[in-house]
C-alpha cells in the first residue's frame, strides 16, 4: 500500500495534541522581534483542531480541551513537534532518477545529464512512475507544497498532476518550454509550446488543489518568439504562475547577454517580454544587481532559495541580505536533482553556512519560517496555506526531535525551542519526519 493510501477515509472532525509551532509573520523583519508572540505562536502542549481538512482552532491544549466531545478524533504527539507542511519553491520532478549525478558546472551539467534524463518523459507511463516516487519522496521529507519543473512533454505534467490530485496534495507545475540550445529531442516550438501550455492550463489550473505554471527553462533555451509567446500567455491568464531559472551561473549569464544584446541583464530579458510579474518565481539568483532586486519587489516577484544546488554545482552563494533589503520575497527550495536531498531540513542546514560564508546568520526561527510561511508567501499561497491560522487548509508535518541516537543524546543539552530547532535543521534527515498530513489525512507515517 502506498503512502498516500494510508487513510482513505478520515473523521469529520481531527484534533493533533503535541508541542505546536507556527509563524505569524517574519522572524527576520526588521519591524519584528524573533520571539514575539506576534511573530510566532508555539505551544508546549498545544492542540490543532481540523474540521473538514481546514484549521478550525490552534492554541494551548488546556484551553482547547473542554471543546473536544466524541466527535473529535484525537491523535497525540506529545514528544514531537507540529509543524506546518514544508514549502519547496523550486524542484525537478524528471530529475529523481539522476540526482547526484558527478558535479560538472551547469551547462555542462545539464548536457551530461539532465537533457538524457528529461527526455525519457517520452514515455507517459516512465512519467507516471516517476510522479508517484517524487511525491512519496516529498510526504516522507514532511513537503506538503511544491513548485515543480516537469519536462517539454506534456505527458510529463499530467502525470505529476494526476498523481498530487489523487493524494490531495496543493502542487504547482508546468511544462517547459525550449526551443534552441537543448536536444532536438528535448525542443518544442514557439508555437506548440504555447498550445500545450494553453491546453494544459484549461485542463488543470485551479482542479483540486493544483496550479499551473508557465515553465521557460531560462533565456538561454527560449528564442524571442517563444518568450514573446509566454509573455502573450502570461497577460491572458494573469492568476496563472511563471516558473523559471535565473542568473544561476556566471557561464549561462554571459551566453544570456550575448543572445540579447539589447538587454541590461539577464531580468530584463523577462521584463522585456512581460514575465516579470506577480506570482512569477525565480529560482536562484546568484547575480543580479541592486537594480535587479529593486524591480524584483516592485513587480511582486520572488526568489527560490536553492542553497544546495549551488554548492553542489559550484554556481555561488545567494545574498539573503540584499533580497531582504531590497524587500523581496523568499521561500527555500531543493532544485532536485542538482540539489541532492528532497529534505527541507537539510536545505536548511546548507542555507546556515551559504550565509555564514558571507558573514550573514540565518536564526532557526527565521529557517523554519522561510519553510513554511515564508515559502507559502513566495508563492502566494498563504491565503491557503503555511500556518496554523483558522481556515486554513490542515497540511502539517509531525518532527521527532530524537529520532536518531546523535540527536537523542543533543537533545537533552537544549536550553530553548531556537536551540532545539536549531539541532533539528543541522542534524536532521528523513528519520525526523514521523507523520505528514494533507487536508488532516495521514499521507505518511515512519
Amino acid at each position: 500500500m502506498r503512502q498516500a493510501e494510508l487513510e482513505s477515509t478520515i473523521p469529520k472532525r481531527r484534533a493533533f495534541r503535541g508541542p505546536l509551532l507556527h509563524f505569524l509573520a517574519d522572524p527576520g523583519s526588521t519591524a519584528c522581534a524573533e520571539a514575539s508572540p506576534k511573530v510566532t505562536g508555539y505551544f508546549a502542549d498545544g492542540l490543532l483542531l481540523v474540521e473538514d481538512g481546514l484549521v478550525s482552532a490552534c492554541g494551548s491544549a488546556g484551553d482547547l480541551l473542554p471543546r473536544l466531545d466524541r466527535s473529535w478524533a484525537l491523535t497525540e504527539y506529545q514528544d514531537k513537534l507540529i509543524l506546518p507542511g514544508f514549502v519547496d519553491c523550486h524542484t525537478h520532478y524528471p530529475q529523481t532518477d539522476m540526482i547526484a549525478a558527478h558535479g560538472e558546472q551547469l551547462l555542462q551539467w545539464l548536457q551530461h545529464y539532465a537533457f538524457p534524463t528529461e527526455g525519457r518523459f517520452v514515455d507517459a507511463a516512465h512519467a507516471v512512475e516517476l510522479a508517484e516516487v517524487f511525491l512519496d519522496e516529498l510526504l516522507r521529507n514532511g513537503t506538503t507544497t511544491a513548485l515543480v519543473l516537469a519536462t517539454v512533454h506534456s505527458q510529463s505534467v499530467d502525470a505529476f498532476f494526476g498523481a498530487a490530485a489523487a493524494r490531495g496534495l496543493r502542487m504547482l507545475a508546468g511544462k517547459l518550454l525550449m526551443d534552441r540550445n537543448a536536444p532536438d529531442y528535448l525542443t518544442d516550438t514557439a508555437a506548440s509550446g504555447d498550445a500545450d501550455s494553453r491546453a494544459l492550463i484549461e485542463h488543470w489550473h485551479g482542479v483540486d488543489r493544483l496550479g499551473y505554471a508557465i515553465t521557460p527553462r531560462f533565456a538561454l533555451t527560449s528564442s524571442d518568439a517563444q518568450l514573446a509567446q509566454a509573455g502573450k500567455l502570461a497577460a491572458e491568464y494573469p492568476d496563472v504562475y511563471l516558473h523559471t531559472h535565473l542568473a544561476e551561473n556566471r557561464d549561462e549569464s554571459m551566453r544570456i547577454a550575448e543572445l540579447f544584446p539589447a538587454s541590461r541583464g539577464s531580468l530584463d530579458v523577462y521584463e522585456r517580454f512581460g514575465l516579470l510579474r506577480e506570482r512569477a518565481i525565480f529560482a536562484h539568483c546568484l547575480y543580479l544587481q541592486a537594480d535587479d532586486r529593486r524591480r524584483l519587489a516592485e513587480c511582486d516577484a520572488a526568489i527560490a532559495f536553492c542553497p544546495t544546488s549551488n554548492l553542489f554545482l559550484g554556481s555561488g552563494l545567494f545574498d539573503l541580505a540584499a533580497a531582504d533589503a531590497a524587500g523581496v520575497r523568499v521561500g527555500l527550495a531543493t532544485d532536485i536533482g542538482a540539489g541532492t536531498s528532497f529534505g527541507l531540513l537539510q536545505t536548511l542546514g546548507d542555507a546556515y553556512k551559504v550565509l555564514q560564508l558571507q558573514g550573514q546568520s540565518l536564526s532557526s526561527l527565521r529557517a523554519f519560517y522561510l519553510a513554511t510561511l515564508g515559502g507559502a508567501r513566495a508563492l502566494s499561497l498563504d491565503r491557503y496555506i503555511g500556518n496554523f491560522l483558522p481556515g486554513k487548509e490542515a497540511d502539517l508535518v509531525v518532527l521527532d526531535p530524537t529520532a536518531t541516537p546523535l540527536l537523542a543524546r543533543r537533545m537533552q543539552g537544549v536550553h530553548d525551542l531556537a536551540e532545539r530547532l536549531f539541532v533539528l535543521m543541522t542534524l536532521g534527515d528523513d528519520r525526523c519526519v514521523a507523520a505528514t498530513y494533507a487536508l488532516g489525512r495521514l499521507v505518511h507515517q515512519r
